[in-house]
């Protein structure tokens, strides 16, 4: 029996409303200017991504949500600038403001498995649209998350 071809799924995404991780700890509050490489204009926008993981044998009871969200939110211990936000300098100069505000996370479930979308999971992703969110507002470049993640 041949896969179902993922142009044709037709699946549904249950979302939950989105929340921010914050970090697990305390981290510093300070102005990171951004690299002039990084400052281009051109380069002042969100580029999607798409991972899937298999659930690990054995831990089929286990729900990963608050493991992402403690394993990100002790990553942001040191990785603190991801949990602040872009501001404009003058100038129109980028810089991180590491605020601590936090990341955002949306948790979701869609009815589909892995191997109903084909072999090739690979880019460009036919349900890219489908699956991930856009937070409205969320991709208002400076002043928003600096990171999205779903499960």
């Amino acid at each position: 029996m041949g896969m179902a071809k993922s142009s044709a799924l037709k699946f549904t995404v249950r979302r939950q409303p989105p929340v921010l991780v914050v970090s697990a700890g305390p981290t510093p509050r300070e102005l990171k200017p951004v690299s002039d490489i990084d400052d281009q204009e051109g380069l002042r926008f969100y580029t999607p991504a798409i991972h899937f993981f298999r659930q690990h044998e054995g831990r089929g009871d286990v729900d990963p949500v608050p493991v992402l969200r403690g394993a990100v939110a002790a990553a942001l211990v040191h990785y603190y600038p991801l949990a602040g936000r872009l501001r404009e300098l003058q100038g129109r100069k980028i810089a991180v403001d590491c605020t601590g505000e936090g990341v955002l996370f949306v948790e979701a479930d869609a009815d589909v498995r892995l191997d109903q979308f084909g072999a090739a999971l690979q880019p460009p992703f036919p349900c890219l649209d489908e699956l991930l969110f856009d937070v409205p507002g969320s991709s208002d470049l400076p002043d928003a998350p600096l990171l999205h993640f779903q499960k």
